[in-house]
């Protein structure tokens, strides 16, 4: 009998395999199936991807079938040969033929070397520091002498600031960087970091930071607290700066009781808490709100909202081109980490729009080497384009899910894990590092909003903030 064509085998394992499957699933054999997220019979599950081992699993055990779990196993047994426990002993197939790879090598091994002996450590010798001579007395000034006590020779002359100093100040950036700099110089020695893998796009502190605060007023939009603050005028804000430096650490935190109440005073709160400055915050809010209109029915918690943020704030509204820029390459990237290199679904038939999402990435950036007409025409095609494929990525469904009720783009782990910590980090005073707020009852429970759009469970939540107090005490101690 002549040998069969091995591409005639594989199609009869096929037939045989749609047979066997779907005899056990239609007949009795079977007490419940459970379909999995996006099927409502089998006629829209894949038998191909089937485990045909787990399905006979439940059969002869009587347990019920989750198709999701059967699927999930197929897949999880792509990644190693097919195992034959038919014979005396189990033996597996691979893709190579070894008749082909020629016989064994006849050289002989390399010597193992041999375990070198552990150095003996010597301890230095004790040495007896020489006796300290006393410095005769120099003869010091008698007008050095008058000096106050308060007075140094060393200590740097200060000068008071006055109005005219801060005449020019347009906006609050430049007291947040300079806070977030000497801030950031005086604990680089003793920051803990948690060591989770590097983003591949270069995702900095900041970049997490400003889109934790950005995911913040999103879940407090979903539940109808957010408004769009009016922006202070120069005269105002000269006025707050001015009192703000003459007060103490106790007057500002003082000063902080008397906030708004309710929703808007605690975003307020956060705002200050994450150094986030007045022209963003007004950004964010006028963005995520332009975003919901036209959406009947839409909770804005769902929204992909660094693509809605893209499509709805523009060039006009950035004080210069280099913040424009750098706004925008920081969305570009939360959408490229989010949905390619730490997705919590799997691409499954949308993997080859990964490269298409990743070209529309770089395109949306050269267009702003172009001519204005230019740019603005490649921009508008490319965020149409952009806004088709990263919703089919985002609406992917998870296990569980309702199909129309899910955006997945911060969810995938370890993306949502560093915005949290960001957001955990927020329950620390500014005013006086080391102390909680007096209101950490109520951010936390703000936190508990942003769980649907970070995929955080409580289990997550207290490993986070667990971490959080630990590296906070240990930069005290």
């Amino acid at each position: 009998m002549d040998e069969e064509n091995p591409v005639e085998l594989l199609q009869r394992y096929r037939r045989d395999r749609h047979v066997l499957l779907n005899y056990i699933l239609s007949g009795n054999l079977i007490k419940k199936v459970v379909m999995p997220p996006g099927a409502i019979s089998l006629d829209d599950v894949d038998i191909d991807q089937v485990s045909v081992d787990y399905v006979l699993n439940c059969a002869k055990k009587g347990d019920p079938l989750d198709l999701g779990d059967a699927i999930r196993l197929y897949h999880d047994s792509l990644d190693y040969p097919y195992v034959d426990n038919t014979g005396d002993v189990e033996g597996f197939y691979l893709l190579t033929r070894p008749e082909y790879s020629g016989s064994a090598p006849t050289r002989e091994p390399p010597p193992v070397p041999g375990a070198a002996p552990l150095p003996v450590v010597v301890p230095p010798p004790v040495v007896v520091p020489p006796p300290v001579v006393e410095q005769p007395q120099i003869a010091v000034p008698s007008s050095v002498a008058n000096l106050p006590k308060s007075l140094s020779l060393d200590s740097p002359t200060e000068k008071e600031l006055t109005i005219d100093d801060i005449e020019d100040f347009e906006d609050d950036e430049g007291e947040f960087d300079s806070r977030r700099a000497s801030r950031r110089h005086q604990t680089d020695a003793n920051d803990i970091s948690l060591r989770l893998p590097l983003f591949e796009t270069g995702i900095t502190d900041d970049d997490l930071r400003e889109t934790a605060y950005e995911i913040l007023v999103a879940a407090a939009g979903a539940s109808g607290g957010l408004i769009v603050p009016k922006k202070e005028k120069k005269k105002e804000k000269r006025h707050r700066l001015m009192r703000k430096l003459g007060h103490s650490k106790s007057e500002s935190a003082e000063s902080q009781t008397h906030r708004q109440p309710g929703l808007v005073g605690l975003l307020e709160i956060l705002r200050a808490q994450l150094e986030i400055t007045e022209s963003m915050d007004i950004r964010t809010r006028q963005g995520l709100l332009n975003a919901m209109v036209g959406k009947v029915g839409k909770r804005m918690d769902n929204l992909l909202i660094p693509l809605e943020l893209l499509c709805s704030i523009s060039r006009a509204e950035f004080s210069d081109m280099k913040a424009y820029l750098r706004w925008q390459k920081r969305q570009l990237n939360m959408l490229e980490e989010g949905l390619i290199n730490y997705p919590v679904v799997g691409f499954g038939e949308l993997g080859r729009k990964v490269n298409e999402l990743r070209n529309l990435f770089r395109k949306i950036e050269e267009s702003e080497s172009l001519s204005p007409s230019a740019a603005e025409v490649q921009r508008t095609e490319c965020l149409r384009s952009l806004r088709e494929v990263a919703t089919s990525f985002s609406e992917r469904p998870a296990r569980g899910d309702l199909t129309g009720e899910v955006c997945h783009w911060a969810d995938g782990y370890h993306l949502n894990a560093a915005l949290y910590e960001k957001m955990l980090g927020s329950v620390f005073d500014t005013l006086d590092e080391g102390k909680l707020t007096e209101e950490v009852e109520e951010i936390l429970e703000l936190l508990k909003s942003t769980w649907r759009i970070l995929g955080i469970t409580e289990t997550i939540h207290d490993t986070c903030y667990a971490w959080v107090l630990f590296r906070q005490a240990s930069k005290d101690s």
